[in-house]
């Protein structure tokens, strides 16, 4: 596997936007680098790949020549570039809460290490484990136990928070995602709201696979690239269920036109983009 993939967020503060945003997408395009890069005036949050020596490089702009600070990327290696473009895009939040008094700047919730969380489950500890996700990621792989609010937009985290019982407030929860940053906003929220041990896993769900490989997960995570999904070793799944008809496929079949992102079979994908395109024409 040749091409390098990492995924990172940083919160702190931003100005400029506008002419960072093209500083950004000059320094990824002159490398031939592929990705989405999400700038606010709260932060960063990006998911690019390339070669390695060329991610090396723009790391080095992003903590050297821009002076971001220095911020965990998490890695793993593809065979072709999971992303079909480069992008920079300006936005009113890295992670959309729309909550401005959750600002993981000034308050967060504590860590909890991959390895801690490894060594809680090993024990039987008694804690809820939280998956902030939408309920489609849940329901291609979690970990074991896990609960998650069935939620479709983040946006709507806080509101579903309100549905759990009320003597949860009283138990630890620990809070995971992909990557961890919804975490930074999910768990501080919930404290807000009177949770009162709650953790997020730091480097979510990535860091323990990492860390811990695939012990008390079932499934796979959803990435959000053309891949679709990594398995616990950190390496693209080959089939997938068809999030349409049910039936598995193998991913490197689908042509590039396929967006990976909506996991359908090719078959499902081209009738679904005729069918948005026979729509757009009326």
């Amino acid at each position: 596997m040749k091409i390098l993939n990492i995924t990172g967020y940083c919160f702190f503060e931003l100005k400029n936007l506008n002419e960072l945003r093209e500083h950004l997408l000059s320094r990824a395009m002159g490398l031939g680098l592929k990705g989405t890069i999400i700038v606010a005036s709260e932060g960063v949050n990006l998911s690019i790949a390339g070669q390695e020596d060329a991610i090396k490089e723009y790391e080095d702009f992003l903590f050297e020549e821009l002076h971001f600070p220095d911020f965990e990327m998490k890695k793993s290696w593809s065979k072709n570039f999971p992303h079909k473009r480069m992008l920079v895009k300006i936005r009113p939040e890295i992670v959309t809460m729309g909550d401005p008094e959750i600002d993981p700047r000034c308050e967060s919730a504590p860590y909890l290490s991959a390895l801690r969380l490894k060594e809680w489950l090993d024990e039987g500890k008694d804690f809820l484990l939280l998956d902030t996700r939408k309920e489609f990621e849940y329901e291609l792989g979690s970990f074991e136990g896990a609960l998650n609010l069935g939620g479709k937009h983040f946006r709507n985290f806080p509101k579903e928070v309100e549905s759990l019982p009320e003597e949860l407030k009283e138990r630890p929860v620990v809070t995971f995602c992909t990557g961890g940053i919804r975490c930074e906003k999910a768990a501080p929220m919930m404290k807000k709201k009177g949770f009162k041990e709650v953790y997020q896993l730091q480097g979510g769900i990535l860091k323990y696979f990492e860390e811990c490989g695939g012990q008390y997960w079932r499934g796979q995570c959803f990435v959000f690239d053309h891949r679709a999904a990594l398995s616990p070793q950190l390496s693209p799944v080959e089939t997938l269920a068809c999030r349409s008809c049910g039936k598995d496929y193998f991913i490197q079949d689908c042509a590039d036109e396929v967006d990976g992102l909506r996991m359908m079979c090719p078959e499902c994908f081209h009738n679904w983009r005729a069918q948005k395109q026979s729509k757009a024409g009326h």
